[in-house]
This record gives C-alpha cells, sequence and structure tokens, in this order.
C-alpha cells in the first residue's frame, strides 16, 4: 500500500511495507550495473573509437504513453537530478513545476529501475516552496538524498538550508531532515563515493550571486562516514573556495591530489566564468587555480582511467565566453551585463577534457540539447561506458535562448557516453 506523510515540513509520498503488500513495489535481485548495457543493446554496442562517442538519446520522462508511475505528475519543466547505481538499481531524482524558475508548486521524485523502462515510484516530496539540487550518496549499503530549500520568489535565488532522507528498504524513505544546519543557506552540489571515502562538496552564500557587491560565496569540502555528521576533509579547514566560486565539483587521482572545476558567477579579483584548480595531496586545502572565462555551469567531473573529463553547459555566443572582460565598468556592473548577456545566448550541454597539470579545459563534444540544458548525471558503466541523464528543452529549435527555454517545456533523456 502507499501512504502519504505530512509533517511540519514537507509531504512525502513512500511506499510501505515491501513487495507483494505493493504492486509498485520490487524484489531486490542480484542485478548489477554491467547488465545494463545488455539490456540496452544497441545504445551500448558503440565501438571503440579515438574520440567519444555518444548512443541516440531516449526521453525519459515525460514521455507518451507515460512510462513513469501514476503517481509521477510531470509539470512543464523537467530539470535538476541525480543519478546513482545502488545494491541491483538505478535511482532518479529529479525536479518538476510549472518552470524553471522558484515556485511554491515544484515537486522532487525518486524513481528507480534496472532496465530503464519499467520504473518504479519510490518517494515525493513537497515543502511548498523550491526544491532543487537533488543529490544521492550511497555509503555501503545505505542510500542517502541530500536536497536544497529555496524560496517562492521566481525573481530570486533564496537559500533556505538542505534536507537529507534516508532509504530504509524497497519504496521506504525515512522523514526529511535538515542537513549541514551548522551552515544556514547551505547548498549541497555533489555528493560521491571515492575509494572509501564519501564527499559532499557544497556552498553558502548562494544568495550574494545575483546581489554584487555583498558577501562573497563559501565553498565547504566535507566528508562522513555515516551520510548523517560531517566533517571538513581537511581538519579546522571546511572552506576551500572564497570569492565568486559556487557549484564546484572535484576528483582525486591516483597520487591523492585533487583536480577541480568552479564555477565563478559572482566574479572575483581575478575575473568571471570559472576556476579550474588543483590542490597536491600534500596540502589538500591549498588550492591553486586558473581562471577561465567561459563559465561552467552545474559541473559533474569524473575521471576516466588517468584522465578527467567534465559535463557542464557551453555558452554558444560571444566565442563562448561569460567574461567580456569590460573592465571599464564596475564589478557590479559587469556581473549584471554578463549575466544579461549570457541568458539572452543560446546553450548546449557539453564534454570537455581537463587538464589538472596545465589547469585548462578543451571542448570535445555537444550533448543533444538546447535551449534550458544541463543539469547532468553520470553512472559508470562498464570500463569504457557511462550512463548519462540529462534534460533539455526541444532540440529543435536548435538555438533558442536559455532564458526562453527556461519558459518552455524541459525533459529528461538519457545517453550512452563511450570514451576511447
Amino acid at each position: 500500500m502507499r501512504i502519504e506523510v505530512t509533517t511540519g515540513m514537507a509531504l512525502v509520498l513512500a511506499a510501505a511495507g515491501c513487495a507483494g503488500e505493493d504492486e509498485d513495489c520490487y524484489i531486490p535481485t542480484s542485478f548489477t550495473r554491467a547488465d545494463i548495457c545488455t539490456l540496452l543493446g544497441d545504445a551500448c554496442a558503440t565501438a571503440l573509437a579515438s574520440e567519444p562517442t555518444l548512443s541516440a538519446p531516449i526521453t525519459v520522462v515525460p514521455t507518451d504513453p507515460a512510462s513513469m508511475p501514476a503517481g509521477v505528475i510531470s509539470q512543464v519543466s523537467h530539470n535538476n537530478l541525480d543519478i546513482v547505481w545502488h545494491g541491483d538499481r538505478l535511482y532518479v531524482a529529479f525536479r518538476t513545476a510549472p518552470n524553471h524558475f522558484a515556485s511554491a508548486d515544484t515537486r522532487l521524485y525518486v524513481v528507480s529501475t534496472q532496465d530503464q523502462v519499467t520504473w518504479t515510484l519510490e518517494a515525493s516530496f513537497f515543502h511548498n516552496t523550491d526544491l532543487r539540487e537533488p543529490r544521492f550518496l550511497s555509503v555501503g549499503d545505505t542510500l542517502f538524498l541530500y536536497y536544497a530549500l529555496l524560496g517562492q520568489n521566481p525573481a530570486a535565488f533564496e537559500p533556505q538550508g538542505s534536507m537529507l532522507t534516508e532509504r530504509t528498504g524497497p519504496c521506504g524513505w525515512t522523514e526529511p531532515e535538515p542537513f549541514y544546519p551548522e551552515v544556514p543557506g547551505f547548498i549541497p552540489w555533489r555528493a560521491k563515493q571515492v575509494g572509501d571515502t564519501a564527499y559532499v562538496i557544497g556552498y553558502e552564500g548562494g544568495e550574494n550571486i545575483y546581489v554584487p557587491g555583498g558577501d562573497p560565496v563559501r565553498v565547504h569540502w566535507l566528508t562522513t562516514t555515516d551520510g548523517r555528521t560531517f566533517a571538513p576533509v581537511v581538519p579546522g579547514q571546511p572552506v576551500v573556495l572564497t570569492g565568486g566560486a559556487s557549484e564546484t565539483d572535484l576528483v582525486r587521482m591516483d597520487d591523492g591530489s585533487v583536480v577541480a572545476v568552479a564555477r565563478n558567477e559572482l566574479g572575483d579579483a581575478e575575473g568571471w566564468g570559472s576556476k579550474i584548480c588543483r590542490a597536491e595531496a600534500s596540502a589538500p586545502g591549498a588550492w591553486t587555480c586558473a581562471h577561465d572565462r567561459r563559465k561552467f555551469d552545474s559541473p559533474i567531473l569524473f575521471r576516466h582511467r588517468d584522465e578527467v573529463w567534465l559535463i557542464a553547459r557551453r555558452q554558444l555566443d560571444n566565442d563562448g565566453y561569460y567574461d567580456l572582460e569590460r573592465r571599464e565598468l564596475t564589478p557590479e556592473q559587469q556581473t549584471t551585463l554578463y549575466n544579461r548577456t549570457y541568458w539572452l545566448g543560446p546553450k548546449r550541454c557539453a564534454l570537455w577534457r581537463i587538464d589538472g597539470n596545465r589547469l585548462t579545459a578543451t571542448h570535445v563534444l555537444d550533448l543533444p540539447s538546447a535551449g534550458d540544458t544541463c543539469f547532468p548525471g553520470v553512472v559508470q558503466l562498464d570500463a569504457d561506458r557511462y550512463l548519462v541523464y540529462n534534460y533539455s528543452s526541444p532540440f529543435e529549435p536548435a538555438n533558442i535562448t536559455w532564458f526562453d527555454g527556461q519558459f518552455g517545456p524541459t525533459f529528461i533523456y538519457r545517453t550512452v557516453l563511450t570514451l576511447p
């Protein structure tokens, strides 16, 4: 049976009981992520080449006829998402709302699947305010979901803290509770397991990004052993970047060094756009960063053998640059100008190769994408193939502006990325 639990914080739709009591629930099996390629057939059949390749995109939500369970009610916009492989299933979390902007009507759904065709509704979260940045973390046998609360004003970015919920079994999740409450307004950006260590990287001060001249943004790098209590990776130093950087992801190399990419939308003394950073294993809290004039929105970093790869949004206008170097203007004027110019140009979701020594990013290819796009999730399937989920406006017309796309329909699709 299914129940709705109303609390002071949220409305949570979850499954009570186990498979057999609920026809939408499931029985755990020995299915593995490598089996996904067997089921997907042609999508994984791409031969290895000297450059990365993508399978044809397959729409996941919304579809007609609907592939999602009846409890998933699609609105016009589908965007912020995350995916993770946990146990024997792929879990997907996504936001749906009237449009891209903040709304009290926003819902966050968690669904799961093995074959990418048959889906189970795990949970639905509703807080009467905006919800964004869902982030899964698989710690041992336990799966956590973190997500950010924001406001109802579509013209503002209003962080209100973050929540966590824990999977208790098939279709069962705990009532949401505050996550990292010691930092009000904290927004989790990425959560990942690297070897035996679990990381969460996020930021505070997001409300300052669109109010130039205010306080800086601070990026926190945290670790956890239980998914609930967090400590700085660098003892006594939770903050690794202070300034204009917000959305940040990182990977650790075999020698223990760190390579990171951070969106620098607010700007700082070095400019606007992004930062590509490195920290040595001997000093993980001392990040050396190179300024990049491009803005890598929604960055996700992952390693393929010894190489570092980035998926992030790409600007088509102005040679791809966000920072137009209008230094005759004040910093506040530049921030406003660059934001306005960026909103009014077409976008793509793109794959980039990162050089962690030179601190450079090289564009490799574009994922199928147009308009309002790029909030990727990645799961490795086998030695060379990665399952990528992303969202986009309809692919045609290809060059509608990002701003126009944010008011129109967006959908979530999947593709398989094969790396050389």
